[in-house]
């Protein structure tokens, strides 16, 4: 921790100095508000003495003009005489305490403490937002996952119910969660899983329990259903729910209250409802696996996630963001694919989609000491080379339809985009990877709209 002694008597300086650099901590000190301004300039400070009284500049100009320059910095001010009107108007200027002369070590280290406290907090509750914030981004430029982030943002705010369909891992909790968030909904969001429960726990997941209700049951346990009360609820993998479950959800889906296991009275809710499934219920339909009279009810407006393998383009901006995501939860430098690795990874069907590909990053910033990953990483590591695919209709790489032109014009273009996400636009760094001139680049970059 830095820590700026600002006082124009040399034995405030001393002791504090003395004190502060006894715990631990850099100490850098001013006789003046002039001089510790050019010191801010330069360095960045956690927590700042200023004394009130000073030459040359005043202490409550000197925490305005620090304020400015060091929004985060800490000012505790210091005062040889109690002033509540000078205190009250350093606090309203962002002073966060005000000690009085002597200065009393022990109170001082306590104050330090105290802070270097609050800045680990604030430091931990900036990283875990980070991480949630990258966690929740829904990562592409492919035209599919842009009109559906269009849809989203077009159902959110309505009542609808949602039925989201797409095959395992291709983000469809994602979806839920940016449906959610953009619904305004002040609640919070709540899952459940279908097929991870048998029928028995289902209901009282869904709907809690009494006390005494069945053996076990010793106390009261609210369901998911309150739990997610002006918020919304996802069931996800519906297409697994138990005929049985399905006719009383159908019910709770119809009066809009549920029945607690165990309870005579019914509770009305207001939750916006979210399915989710990997099946075709239309056949699920046909083979007496789902009630058509709760399809009726959750489809409402459906939405489809798209398979990897549909939006290839995307595969090369998935991957740059789970390299820097888990270079980010670890501490550790960013990983980037060569064009050989990426090549590699373009081939692939990715039967696992958009997770298979998050793991298969994640393998490689583990295995792979160099901060550059090649082909052979790709073969060795990530175990793909013998499912790749390179003539293959049913992947998608190529296609019969298409010119060696064309096919040539398409995978140059995924290389392109990958090279420009990674070094974030800089042409330079962009040109030196691919080992090109940069007029050639600009011409390509304006050929393929990439920008």
């Amino acid at each position: 921790m830095k820590i700026l002694v600002i006082d124009d008597d040399v034995n405030i300086q001393g002791s504090l100095k003395w004190l502060l650099e006894t715990e631990g901590y850099q100490v850098t000190l001013c006789g003046n508000g002039e001089e510790a301004l050019v010191q801010a300039s330069s360095t960045s400070f956690d927590v700042a003495f200023c004394d009130v009284m000073m030459p040359v500049m005043g202490g409550i100009e000197t925490l305005e003009q620090l304020r400015k320059e060091q929004p985060l910095l800490k000012v505790i001010m210091i005062s040889g005489q109690s002033d509540i009107p000078t205190a009250v108007k350093a606090t309203k200027l962002g002073a966060f305490d005000f000690m009085e002369k002597p200065l009393k070590p022990e109170k001082v280290i306590l104050e330090i403490k105290k802070l270097a406290q609050q800045q680990r907090i604030e430091n931990e509750i900036a990283h875990l937002k980070t991480l949630f914030d990258l966690d929740e981004q829904m990562i592409g430029q492919s035209p599919q996952i842009q009109k559906l982030r269009e849809l989203i943002a077009k159902v959110a705010p309505t009542e609808g119910r949602i039925l989201i369909y797409g095959p395992n891992g291709s983000g469809k909790e994602l979806v839920a969660r940016h449906i959610h968030h953009q619904s305004g909904r002040l609640g919070r969001f709540v899952q459940l899983n279908c097929a991870a429960l048998p029928k028995e726990l289902i209901e009282s997941e869904l709907f809690g329990y009494e006390k005494g209700a069945f053996t076990g049951a010793h106390k009261r346990k609210i369901g998911l259903i309150e739990e997610a009360a002006d918020g919304t609820l996802l069931l996800d993998e519906i297409g697994d729910m138990a005929l049985e479950t399905q006719a009383k959800l159908l019910r709770v889906l119809q009066e809009n209250e549920f029945t607690p296991v165990g309870s005579t009275k019914p509770i009305k809710f207001d939750v916006r409802i979210i399915s989710a499934t990997n099946k075709d219920l239309q056949t699920e339909i046909k083979n007496g696996n789902f009630r058509h009279d709760l399809f009726f009810r959750l489809n409402v407006i459906p939405i489809t996630v798209p398979p990897l393998c549909e939006r290839r383009e995307d595969v090369a901006i998935l991957a740059d963001h789970f390299l820097k995501t888990y270079a980010l939860r670890n501490g550790k430098r960013p990983k980037v694919l060569l064009p050989g690795a990426l090549a590699k990874m373009l081939e692939y069907s990715w039967p696992g989609n958009v997770r298979e590909l998050r793991n298969i990053c994640d393998r490689l910033c583990i295995l792979i000491p160099q901060d550059e990953i090649e082909a052979a990483d790709i073969d060795q590591v990530a175990g793909i080379s013998s499912e790749i695919q390179i003539v293959s209709t049913a992947s998608g790489t190529i296609k019969n339809d298409q010119s060696l032109k064309q096919q040539c014009s398409d995978f140059e273009k995924q290389v392109l985009l990958s090279a420009f996400h990674r070094h974030q636009g800089n042409i330079s760094h962009i040109a030196q990877a691919l080992q090109t001139d940069r007029a050639n680049l600009h011409k390509k970059l304006k050929r393929y709209g990439i920008k």
